[in-house]
C-alpha cells in the first residue's frame, strides 16, 4: 500500500512539474513575441517594473521586512547610471554596473541602520532615510535639480549592438529582466535563502540555532537593493532620463502595492501585480478619472477579497493546489 500511495505522488509531482514547465515556456514565448504585437516602450516600463518589484519581494516575502525606501536604490542607480553614460561617456553596460554597484552600497549603508530595529521602526528608519536622499538629489549639481539628467544616449552595447533600435533595446531589456528573475530565484532556493524564511517565521529561533541573524538580514537587503537598482539603471536607459520621480516616496508606496496586488512570497506574483499598476497608468493615463482613485479601489477589492495577493490566492486555491503550486506565506 505504500509502495503504492509513494507511486501516486511520484506521477503527481510529475504531473505538476510539467504543467509548471509549460506555464514557464509560454511565458518566455509571449514575453518573446509581445513586441511584435504591443509598444515596445510599453513592454520595457512592464520589465522594469516588474523587476523592482520581484527585487522588493526578495527583502518583504522572503526576509519579512517592509522596506518603505526602495525607491532610493532604483532612483539612485538611475542618476548613477544616467551621468556615467551621459557625462562620462560610458557604454550602457558599464553605466549598469555602476548604478547596481552604487545602489549597492546605498543598500549596505542603510541596511546598515535599519536592521538594528523590528516592524514599524524598521519601516521609518528606510523611509526617514530614503527621504534624506531625496533631498540630496533635490540639491546636489550633478543630478541637475528639478529637471533630472535629460536626453541620456542609448549608445551602442558591447560596441556594436545599437539600442537605439527599438527591438534591440526590448530584447535587451528582456534579457536583464531574465537574469534578475533567475538570481532571485537562485537566491531564494539557496541555503542562504532558506535560512531568510527561517527568519520570517521565527526570528529567535534561528538565533537559538547560532545564525547571525543580522548578517543575514542586512545580505538581503544589499541584494534586494542591488536587483531595485538594476531595473532602475536600465529604466534610465530605456526612457533616457533619470528625475526625482525615481526617488521619490511615492515609488517606495507603488512598488509596495505591486507586490501585495500579485501576492507577497510568491516569485510572478510582483510579476503580475506590476503589470496589472502598469497597464492601469498607461490606460487611464488620458481618462478624466484619476488614475490614483482607481488604483486605490483595485487595491481595495484585492485587500478584501484576494488577501494573499491574486496569484497567493490561486496558488492556495484547488486548482493551484493540483497544479503543483505551493503558497507558504
Amino acid at each position: 500500500m505504500a509502495d503504492i500511495t509513494d507511486t501516486i505522488r511520484t506521477e503527481k509531482s510529475r504531473t505538476a512539474l510539467s504543467v509548471q514547465a509549460g506555464f514557464l515556456l509560454a511565458g518566455l514565448l509571449l514575453l518573446l513575441l509581445a513586441p511584435f504585437f504591443f509598444y515596445p516602450i510599453f513592454l520595457m516600463k512592464l520589465l522594469c517594473f516588474a523587476l523592482f518589484a520581484c527585487a522588493f519581494n526578495l527583502l518583504l516575502g522572503y526576509t519579512g521586512l517592509l522596506s518603505f525606501g526602495h525607491a532610493t536604490f532604483f532612483g539612485g542607480a538611475a542618476y548613477f547610471t544616467a551621468y556615467t553614460v551621459k557625462e562620462w561617456g560610458l557604454p550602457p553596460e558599464l553605466g549598469i554596473l555602476i548604478g547596481v554597484a552604487g545602489a549597492a552600497f546605498l543598500g549596505l549603508v542603510m541596511g546598515f541602520f535599519a536592521i538594528r530595529r523590528q516592524g514599524i521602526y524598521f519601516a521609518m528608519i528606510t523611509l526617514a532615510l530614503s527621504q534624506m536622499f531625496f533631498f540630496f538629489c533635490l540639491q546636489a549639481e550633478f543630478t541637475e535639480g528639478e529637471d533630472g539628467i535629460q536626453s541620456v544616449p542609448r549608445g551602442h552595447l558591447f560596441g556594436f549592438i545599437v539600442l537605439n533600435s527599438s527591438t534591440n533595446m526590448y530584447y535587451f531589456v528582456l534579457a536583464v529582466f531574465l537574469v534578475g528573475i533567475l538570481i532571485i530565484w537562485r537566491f531564494i532556493n539557496s541555503p542562504f535563502g532558506m535560512i531568510l524564511k527561517s527568519i520570517r517565521e521565527n526570528e529567535q529561533r534561528a538565533i537559538s540555532l547560532g545564525y547571525s541573524v543580522a548578517r543575514y538580514k542586512l545580505g538581503a537587503f544589499v541584494m534586494s537593493a542591488a536587483l531595485a537598482g538594476l531595473a532602475g539603471a536600465v529604466k534610465s536607459i530605456v526612457f533616457q532620463f533619470a528625475t526625482l520621480t525615481d526617488v521619490a516616496w511615492q515609488m517606495s508606496g507603488e512598488v509596495i502595492l505591486m507586490t501585495l496586488l500579485g501576492g507577497i512570497g510568491t516569485l510572478i506574483g510582483p510579476l503580475f501585480g506590476a503589470g496589472l499598476v502598469v497597464v492601469l497608468e498607461n490606460y487611464l493615463a488620458t481618462s478624466e478619472f484619476p488614475v490614483t482613485i482607481i488604483t486605490g479601489i483595485v487595491f481595495m477589492v484585492c485587500v478584501l477579497i484576494f488577501r494573499r495577493g491574486i496569484i497567493g490566492e490561486f496558488y492556495a486555491s484547488r486548482i493551484g493546489r493540483k497544479l503543483g503550486f505551493v503558497y507558504r506565506r
